[in-house]
């Protein structure tokens, strides 16, 4: 009786710690990191990291106003991965939106440009849409952004 207990006891204590592992979100820092220095490399960008951990390539810096991330801008844009699958893109017109109300990755970036200036935001998950993904990005995934910032308001 007292054996049926304690292995009772133990399967709790097991099945309790592997329900616990499993809602930990796994860190894809390390790797998001790696894949976007591969990309850079092969690439042949010239790229700046930001404490963050986000990457950004400026093309053109552009002349006009500069925003800040509770700015509203137009930003053309085309989002793709590492292996230069597009998931989505503005037309040349682009889209406006405030930059406090996007992705992270985003509001951080987009005010290293001008307007007029064009670049590159290469974005870690963390700074997009985090480990889980949502219906569209898988979660841990890098986006990569041609950015045409249009406008700043």
């Amino acid at each position: 009786m007292k054996y049926t207990f304690l292995i009772l006891i133990i399967t709790l204590f097991a099945s309790c710690n592997s329900d616990f592992e499993e809602t930990i979100p796994k860190d894809y820092t390390v790797e998001n990191e790696a894949e976007i220095k591969k990309y850079i490399t092969d690439n042949e960008l010239v790229a700046q990291k930001t404490e963050s951990g986000l990457f950004y390539v400026i093309e053109e810096p552009g002349t006009g106003l500069q925003p800040t991330a509770s700015s509203d801008v137009t930003v053309a844009y085309k989002g793709y991965y590492t292996n230069k699958s597009v998931f989505d893109e503005s037309d040349e017109n682009g889209i406006s939106f405030p930059l406090n109300g996007v992705i992270a990755g985003w509001t951080e970036g987009i005010p290293y440009f001008k307007e007029g200036g064009k670049g590159k935001l290469l974005i870690p998950s963390h700074l997009a849409y985090g480990p889980y993904g949502n219906s569209r990005i898988p979660g841990g995934a890098v986006l990569i952004f041609d950015i045409n910032l249009i406008k700043v308001e």
